[in-house]
């Protein structure tokens, strides 16, 4: 017991430190451990080891590749492929005269060339040369006798083996071939080159004959128009007596702006005249003084003051009777007289010119009017010729231009155009592009590599097995206790359990044969497991351990015995029972009748204790076997076993009971729920993880405890973890060594 307290004393600082980390309203079920930070899903160094676990495999898969197909290339009838080039020159002029001499080419190289290849592989140009060589055509079959045989003659041709490719940033096309004659595939390639220049000739002349044959009646029903519409101009310009009525309407129009330009200066000047004709008929000097006269009248007006002033002197000096007042009178008398005069000359003056600006205005006003209908009248013939003019000229125009039209897509479509041209004929190759075995069989390499990669990698993440113990952890969140390794001589037979060697001083009877590598292996991972199971962190210590498995054959009755003898060498004493009393095994394993048991405690009312065994060697041991075979003790089961516990709770520090696999069964589910910890065996890479899910499932539901999941029959091969198990049937002291190196 020392030992077991030392092992919980160091179990204890984790234990309380993990559930301190589990906050107080989270219920902690002692099947499950502590989260621990989560870490990438599937690492790096796990595809290595699963490519390293199928070398041989993928090994043997790409070599098998590789020389099939290294021997399918062998085999394969050679092809040889011949290649014409053609040179297509944008620059060059598409006709001889007319616009398509001097057009440049459009910025369309793409488009142009892809409908260029597109025009090669057409069935026009391919025809010719099908039937000139007899060729096989692309997806031709055997010919439906139902089918008409004119329409299969007319059935579109894709010849198998053209390809028509561009150079990229290049004005080139290669059309090339391939066949297994290499002078039939140069002269397939050089035939559909040439038929393709000549199809492009065939199409620009099919074109040109096309529109004369279609401009014929247009043609004749223009130059019947032009006639029609030149003698209606010549009878309008014969009736109007005018050569050219738009040249005549000018001159009127420009005559009658200089009229109207006259007319209105008559106009002004009639009213600067009437104006000053009716100042001077009011008889006021300063009008007659505005005249032309104004001045000399001013002058003259000037003087008769100066006489009248002097008369007026030479009256108050000298008097009336004075000689020279008479003079100085008849002085004044005078310029009187010449004033009246120059009054009356200008007022006439005015009056005719008055008089001369009013006949003018009226005759320019005659003037534009008798222009203005004339120019009205030759106007409205005017729009009526030039409508007639521009009809004729039209009509000789449209038709000189489709004349020309014609006549230049005549001498056009005869013109070879070189825009085309085969720049290098095909020649006869000497050396066949397929098969290429050597690159057939680097394809092979790379593409076998990489799919049976894929599939092993495909293979391992598709397994839905129990193999990994931290695929275990994660998925199912429930430890694992331990992984026992595979022992080859027990397959297909039953394991028998015998006394282990004794370890610190410890046990019973020692051995005295040295067992096999395996077997070893398989005692040191029993102890293991025992001591998981005692360092798993229950509430309490468990005094009674269930071991069951979710289907049968998983290897739970090998394990429970050998746990149970494992616990009873540490000097404990240890109860095993064989609670599977449909196909109970323990007695096998242990050497053991079967005569009395379990079912006959729980049928008869035997004392359980009366119906022990106990095994050569193992003084710390007793078997309670399960007896005969009873479905009527497995109803009464549950109630039994729960008596039984509570009894042995005394005398015994582990019960072990070897139970049915739950999946299909009632009674392992009653027995879960009165034990202290329940341990699942499941079969390493065979047993499904949805199975132990149920399992775990219905154990939580009972509210049972689980303390964990044991692997069985672990091999080194199953996950890049079990390092330790790759020294099966070796020498332990020289694997321990080599493994500290």
């Amino acid at each position: 017991m020392s030992n077991e307290n030392e092992i919980r004393a160091l179990a204890a600082p984790a234990s309380a430190a993990c559930l301190r980390a589990v906050p107080e309203q989270v219920t902690v079920y002692p099947s499950y451990s502590c989260a621990e930070p989560e870490e990438p899903a599937v690492p790096l160094s796990h595809y290595r080891w699963v490519l390293k676990r199928h070398r041989w495999k993928i090994l043997a898969f790409v070599l098998t590749s590789v020389i099939a197909t290294a021997v399918v290339s062998s085999r394969l009838t050679p092809v040889y492929e011949a290649v014409a080039t053609l040179d297509v020159d944008r620059q060059a002029p598409a006709g001889v005269i007319g616009q398509d001499a001097n057009r440049a080419a459009p910025n369309d190289a793409d488009q142009f060339l892809a409908t260029q290849v597109t025009l090669v592989q057409s069935d026009s140009v391919l025809r010719p040369v099908v039937q000139r060589f007899h060729l096989p055509v692309a997806g031709a079959a055997a010919p439906d006798p139902q089918l008409p045989t004119a329409r299969a003659a007319n059935a579109p041709i894709t010849l198998a083996g053209l390809k028509v490719a561009r150079p990229p940033n290049t004005y080139l096309l290669l059309i090339s071939y391939r066949s297994a004659d290499p002078e039939l595939a140069a002269d397939v390639s050089n035939a559909v080159a040439q038929s393709y220049i000549e199809h492009l000739y065939d199409i620009r002349f099919r074109a040109a004959a096309g529109l004369s044959a279609f401009m014929e009646k247009p043609l004749e029903e223009l130059r019947a128009k032009r006639e029609h519409s030149a003698l209606a101009l010549a009878r309008f310009e014969k009736e109007l007596d005018v050569v050219n009525p738009e040249e005549k309407t000018g001159i009127l129009s420009s005559r009658l702006l200089q009229l109207n330009t006259d007319y209105t200066s008559a106009q002004a000047d009639r009213m600067a005249k009437q104006a000053a004709f009716n100042a001077v008929q009011s008889g006021a000097l300063e009008a007659l003084q505005a005249s032309s006269q104004g001045e000399q009248l001013r002058r003259l007006a000037d003087r008769l003051n100066e006489a009248q002033e002097s008369l007026a002197v030479v009256a108050t000096t000298y008097g009336v009777n004075y000689p020279l007042y008479k003079k100085a009178d008849s002085q004044v008398t005078e310029l009187r007289r010449q004033l009246e005069a120059l009054k009356a000359n200008i007022a006439g003056r005015v009056a005719v010119e008055f008089q001369q600006a009013s006949s003018r205005e009226a005759m320019l006003k005659n003037a534009v009017a008798e222009t203005k209908v004339e120019f009205d009248r030759l106007n409205a013939h005017s729009f009526q010729y030039k409508a007639l003019k521009q009809e004729a000229d039209g009509d000789r125009g449209l038709y000189d231009e489709l004349l020309r039209k014609i006549k230049e897509a005549g001498i056009n479509s005869s013109f070879q155009n070189s825009s085309i041209r085969l720049a290098d004929a095909a020649r006869t190759a000497l050396q066949p592009v397929f098969p290429n075995t050597r690159l057939n069989a680097v394809l092979a390499l790379l593409f076998s590599t990489l799919l049976a990669c894929c599939a092993a990698v495909l293979s391992d993440v598709l397994d839905a097995t129990m193999r990994d113990p931290e695929h275990i952890r994660k998925v199912l969140g429930a430890d694992v206790l331990g992984s026992l390794p595979m022992v080859k001589s027990w397959r297909g037979r039953i394991a028998v359990a015998q006394p282990f060697p004794a370890v610190n001083g410890n046990g019973g009877n020692a051995r005295t044969h040295r067992s096999s590598g395996q077997i070893d292996a398989f005692e040191e991972a029993i102890r293991s497991l025992r001591d998981s199971i005692l360092l798993s962190g229950l509430a309490r210590h468990p005094r009674s351990l269930l071991i069951t498995s979710a289907t049968p054959r998983e290897g739970k009755t090998t394990s429970a015995v050998h746990l149970a003898v494992a616990h009873s060498l540490q000097g404990r004493k240890t109860l095993l029972i064989d609670a599977d009393l449909r196909r109970p095994g323990v007695h096998f394993r242990m050497g053991l009748g079967n005569a009395r048991g379990l079912a006959t405690v729980i049928n008869e009312g035997t004392p359980w204790r009366e119906a022990l065994q106990k095994p050569a060697g193992l003084p710390d041991l007793d078997v309670l076997t399960a007896g005969e075979v009873s479905l009527r003790a497995a109803d009464r089961l549950g109630i039994v076993l729960k008596q039984l516990l509570e009894e042995a709770a005394a005398g015994y520090d582990l019960v072990v009971i070897d139970a049915p696999p739950l999946l299909g069964f009632a009674e392992p589910l009653q027995m879960a729920a009165i034990v202290d910890g329940v341990v699942v065996i499941t079969l390493a890479g065979q047993t499904n993880q949805n199975a132990v899910t149920s399992v775990l499932t219905s154990l939580k539901r009972v509210k049972a405890t689980v303390v964990g999941v044991a692997l069985n029959e672990v091999r080194a091969d199953m996950s890049d973890r079990y390092y330790y198990y790759g020294c099966y049937g070796k020498d332990y002291s020289k694997c321990y060594k080599t493994a500290k190196a």
